[in-house]
């Protein structure tokens, strides 16, 4: 931890703070507007990509300027697809080439917003891909990785189709798409397949290690196993669990929504820990995984939106004695955080 606040964040805001000065000089005052509001809100999403830095050794600056660039990209494309006038799955699909592209170093520049008026942002979201796939092309062992990093990137990108098309079509899209890969995991449900589909950490786990050179066939089939679905789905299932009075208000798609009663969620978000602490310890650095994934408990739990939320307390008793004595420690220091911060998002 003294690493991540002596040397990654501070390198994270050298890296935002160049893609800030690059969205100002957007031309178009819609895209300038979304770029700038989608760093400003979720500057986190990058500050805690980032710590996957430690893993990549020597190379960890290479390693930061990929994971804030692609987070960058996913940020910025969540925020125009979410505000956006278009409906049109075509215009999702396209925008959402460009995180399939900087995963592909050997990948042509596409026309982005082929499908929407708004298209002039003064090659900002090309030279975002271009920075991500050039840190690509410099990793020696990539090419053993694509496959993984690719069917991450791939999933993602669907999913964020079709949850941004009309609203009477996100859920039979989402379920349609799911019956493609209920096979292989038949313990999950629609939902929870949708939200295992939308985190980021597998790409950045394993763009770091590849940056350090240990990567194996071997680590990346298991990287690929244990973050994907219960990491992945344990990070973007809590990210739903505190919105979820923010997104009834506001009539957005919220997973936690599709479980039966409280009782039922309580007990899959269990499982989902249970299957996340059994998969974490077949990884080298089993204890900076165990972290990760402790640390994604306790800051979640402890986010001031959680204090509406009905049966909270329970909940949060339960899943933090499930994850262990740091996702404690995690909770604790983020209250005591918010409590001396202004109020401010974390």
């Amino acid at each position: 931890m003294v690493r991540v606040y002596k040397d990654i964040f501070p390198r994270v805001h050298v890296e935002l703070n160049q893609w800030i000065n690059k969205a100002k000089a957007i031309p178009n005052s819609e895209l300038k507007n979304q770029a700038l509001a989608s760093i400003e809100s979720k500057t986190f999403h990058c500050e805690g990509g980032s710590i996957y830095g430690l893993l990549a050794g020597e190379r960890w600056k290479e390693s930061i300027r990929f994971i804030v660039a692609y987070q960058t990209i996913s940020d910025y494309l969540d925020n125009l697809c979410d505000r956006s006038t278009s409906m049109d799955p075509s215009d999702f699909r396209m925008l959402h080439q460009a995180m399939i592209d900087a995963l592909t170093p050997e990948n042509n520049i596409k026309d982005y917003y082929y499908y929407r008026e708004d298209k002039d942002d003064g090659g900002y979201l090309v030279e975002l891909v271009q920075t991500c796939q050039s840190v690509l092309r410099e990793a020696e062992d990539y090419a053993g990785v694509y496959q993984y990093t690719h069917k991450l990137g791939g999933l993602y990108s669907d999913l964020q189709v079709h949850k941004h098309v009309i609203e009477e079509e996100r859920i039979p899209r989402l379920k349609s798409w799911f019956k493609d890969y209920q096979r292989h995991w038949p313990n999950l449900e629609w939902f929870e397949f949708s939200a295992c589909s939308g985190s980021t950490l597998g790409i950045f786990c394993l763009v770091a290690y590849t940056l350090s050179g240990q990567m194996t066939d071997q680590l990346a089939q298991q990287i690929g196993k244990s973050y994907f679905p219960f990491m992945q789905g344990l990070h973007i299932l809590l990210d739903y669990y505190i919105d979820q009075q923010e997104d009834e208000k506001e009539g957005d798609l919220n997973f936690c929504s599709y479980y039966n009663h409280g009782n039922q969620m309580k007990q899959r978000f269990v499982f989902f820990v249970k299957q996340t602490n059994q998969e974490v310890q077949k990884l080298p650095d089993a204890t900076f995984h165990q972290m990760i994934h402790e640390g994604l408990v306790g800051m979640y739990l402890a986010d001031r939106k959680v204090s509406n939320i009905q049966h909270a307390k329970d909940f949060v008793k339960e899943l933090l004695k499930v994850s262990g004595k740091k996702a404690t420690f995690f909770y604790l220091n983020t209250k005591m955080y918010h409590k001396l911060k202004p109020d401010k998002p974390l």
